[in-house]
């Protein structure tokens, strides 16, 4: 069989509305300082009066606060969403199924490909960034293939999942790199590995920073019209948006991943969905949901 193509003519011709999302390559992400009240003066004929202990903050169920906001917006549709506030390490989560992946595997091709050529020791050659940029920047799918192959298909990719932490994805079947199935979490902890930002299973992330920065350079390189999805969300962004009508159904599987920035905060976003009857009408309801998320977690921390 040949590979799923994410990418079809008559998509081509959809007027996609852009966000003013100003792309760029560097994570800006920045630590609140942490300060202390002074303990209350007490002298001579003062009345000694007990401190209060202080009250804790209730605690707010933010997967319930995310799932209440994503279930009105789904629709007819399926959805799924992740988001990591990187300064105050707050998450929230919604939905445990898996989806097709379409075109945001290319992002995981590229990391077990970066992955497998720090093993050798080796940098990538100009044929493979050749790949990669196409891939990742335009989302060609020839490409795609290309790297799919030079990873050892879906074996590779399952391999190197399982070091950047992934417990739910599985490689497409024949060479069918965009069905490979994944789940929303695990999207986001791809993320983590990759912007090397928060936490993750098995602690620090396996790629190192040089690769982190060449993978997160193309995700912030994005041309015009693929920069939709959790650009809705915020302001300086790197992405990468999947899109795949099924022959089957008819129906459209559209997915968006990346990183944004929001009210001077730094969000890792995963919104995976499938079963909408357009192309347009899933983006709309992946924007929604990135939108949602970041205020799922507004005031975490």
């Amino acid at each position: 069989m040949s590979p799923p193509r994410p990418h079809i003519a008559a998509a081509a011709s959809l007027a996609l509305l852009l966000t003013g999302c100003t792309f760029s390559a560097v994570p800006t992400a920045m630590s609140s300082p942490v300060s202390s009240a002074p303990a209350p003066a007490t002298g001579s004929g003062a009345v000694s009066v007990p401190s209060e202990e202080p009250s804790e903050e209730p605690t707010v169920d933010l997967d319930a606060k995310l799932a209440a906001a994503l279930r009105p917006a789904a629709g007819d549709a399926s959805l799924s969403a992740a988001v990591l506030d990187t300064e105050s390490g707050a998450t929230a989560a919604y939905g445990q199924r898996g989806y097709d992946t379409a075109s945001i595997v290319k992002v995981d091709i590229l990391a077990t490909l970066l992955l497998q050529a720090q093993d050798a020791g080796r940098r990538l050659t100009t044929e493979e960034k050749t790949y990669a940029t196409a891939m990742i920047e335009h989302s060609d799918n020839a490409s795609a293939t290309a790297l799919w192959n030079t990873i050892g298909g879906a074996k590779g990719l399952n391999a190197g999942g399982q070091r950047l932490g992934l417990t739910g994805t599985t490689g497409g079947e024949g060479g069918e790199w965009g069905l490979t199935q994944t789940t929303a979490r695990d999207q986001l902890t791809l993320l983590m590995a990759v912007f090397g930002t928060g936490s993750r299973a098995g602690g620090e992330s396996p790629l190192s920073a040089a690769s982190r920065s060449y993978l997160t350079g193309l995700m912030g390189r994005v041309e015009a019209g693929q920069q939709w999805g959790v650009s809705a969300a915020g302001s300086s962004c790197a992405l990468k948006n999947g899109w795949l009508p099924r022959s089957a159904t008819s129906l459209w599987d559209i997915n968006s991943i990346g990183r944004v920035t929001a009210n001077g905060r730094t969000y890792l976003i995963a919104v995976l969905s499938d079963g909408h009857t357009t192309m347009a009408a899933g983006i709309s309801k992946v924007e929604d949901a990135a939108r949602a998320a970041v205020t799922a977690l507004a005031g975490t921390g």
